[in-house]
């Protein structure tokens, strides 16, 4: 595991204390607005990438208030009174005529607003990330002409079937906690919100001792300071106490089901189980059981399901939030498959896992899998600021550094004990997507074709 220095850096303006530096990262905080800042110098090429993570995603909105971090991550781009279209200083136009790759995403515990560009116009990212964090216009006008677009947005979701699957499956395995809404929001909610209550959101979660500031790239630390300090330092920290949700999901007592009928071709089933939250010690284990599970033709379920033609593909994902989540498994069915079959053999590779356990070979190649995919995704400046942005929204930007060393030892015993104590009947939510026939579909032939799909 990477070591800790607690010396400060050299040049630091006086605004900011060292916190820490872990695995070439130093970590630094506003002595004033309580701003902390990540610094990871990289000069393989003369490029930068600025992020502002907010913690603040769609578990923190109230009912009536769902969507409303997302509705505010397209206002967020409207402009303010320095940077707007009227003056033809639009956010994206002047970002953009520099090179730059610009963007936002909005999860459940996090929004996050990048810009990767080259090195010398970092000051510019700089002040539009500052002059946005307090200075959003957040015009009727432009909450108006948003809704529309995000309400297609949402309409495209509702009409993929995964994505719907997804959408009903969380909102049945959470029945008080707000992971139970989806990122978007509902419909009547994104409807029906106005400025006045995403200006309240706004002037609940925008402030500089709820973001972290990410610097990456071929910066020098001491100039990357200064500049923040210059841009932000001015920017009060809130008057009030930010909070996070304190809302306990009530324990789950037996297994829960639902269905989603919805035009298509083949179906599918979604297993989703609780999990504790993702800075638990049993987080990777969890990792490593999905690899296991799901991850190449070695793997259980496409041994058991696939290559004897049940499913067309499957997949585990462990969903690691900053609240306890779910560990799910999703299948796609084969032409003529039933959806009891499928979910059958999947319990029987859940089952026997958790009384016979996995291999130390089914460890290894999970673990080398992983950290592939890690190395590929900490490949360059802006998909390290990615995965920080995870980490961040987690609870602990260190789990990104650590993270290696905690995959490395994870044993099978750790996998089985997971499996034993996480994927059980009454931690489990299941949806299944039943295929129907298009409106118009109304002849023999075309019944007969939707009669002989999956049968529930």
């Amino acid at each position: 595991m990477a070591s800790t220095e607690v010396s400060s850096p050299s040049g630091i303006p006086e605004s900011f204390e060292h916190v820490e530096t872990l695995g070439g990262i130093q970590s630094y905080r506003h002595t004033t607005n309580g701003l902390e800042v990540l610094i990871l110098p990289e000069s393989a090429a003369p490029v930068a990438t600025f992020m502002v993570t907010y913690r603040v995603g769609s578990r923190h909105e109230p009912m009536g208030l769902t969507g409303a971090t997302h509705f505010l991550e397209h206002l967020m781009f409207k402009g303010t009174e320095r940077f707007h279209k009227s003056k033809g200083t639009s956010i994206f136009n002047v970002l953009q005529s520099v090179g730059a790759k610009v963007n936002a995403s909005t999860w459940v515990d996090r929004t996050n607003y990048y810009e990767m560009l080259p090195r010398e116009h970092l000051p510019l990212a700089v002040e539009i990330e500052a002059d946005r964090m307090r200075g959003a216009l957040l015009d009727p006008e432009d909450v108006e002409s948003e809704r529309t677009v995000i309400l297609n947005e949402y309409d495209r979701g509702r009409n993929e079937s995964t994505s719907r699957l997804f959408d009903e499956v969380w909102a049945t395995a959470f029945l008080a906690h707000p992971y139970r809404h989806p990122t978007i929001g509902w419909r009547s909610d994104i409807e029906g919100v106005d400025d006045s209550g995403l200006r309240h959101f706004y002037d609940q979660y925008y402030w500089p001792n709820n973001a972290t500031v990410s610097i990456i790239g071929d910066v020098d630390p001491a100039e990357a300071l200064t500049l923040v300090d210059q841009h932000f330092g001015d920017i009060p920290r809130s008057e009030h106490e930010i909070t996070s949700p304190s809302v306990r999901e009530p324990e789950q007592s037996g297994p829960r089901r639902l269905e989603v009928r919805q035009e298509g071709q083949l179906g599918a089933v979604l297993q989703a189980y609780k999990t504790p939250d993702g800075r638990d010690d049993d987080a990777e284990a969890l990792d490593v059981l999905g690899r296991i599970l799901a991850s190449g033709k070695g793997s259980r379920l496409f041994r058991r399901c696939t290559d004897r033609g049940l499913t067309t593909d499957a997949y585990a994902i462990n969903f690691r939030l900053r609240d306890p989540g779910l560990f799910c498994i999703l299948t796609f069915l084969a032409p003529d498959k039933t959806h009891d079959v499928v979910e059958e053999a999947v319990e029987e590779v859940v089952q026997e896992v958790q009384e016979n356990g996995v291999t130390e070979e089914e460890v290894r190649r999970a673990q080398t899998q992983i950290r592939a995919s890690e190395a590929f995704d900490r490949d360059g400046p802006m998909k390290v600021a990615s995965q920080l942005n995870e980490a961040i929204a987690t609870g602990d930007w260190r789990l990104y550094v650590e993270y290696p060393d905690r995959i490395d030892a994870v044993t099978p015993e750790d996998v089985q004990r997971v499996a034993r104590t996480y994927l059980l009947d009454d931690r489990l939510t299941v949806g299944r997507y039943v295929p129907t026939a298009p409106p118009e579909a109304t002849n023999g032939a075309q019944v007969a074709q939707a009669a002989a799909g999956p049968v529930t």
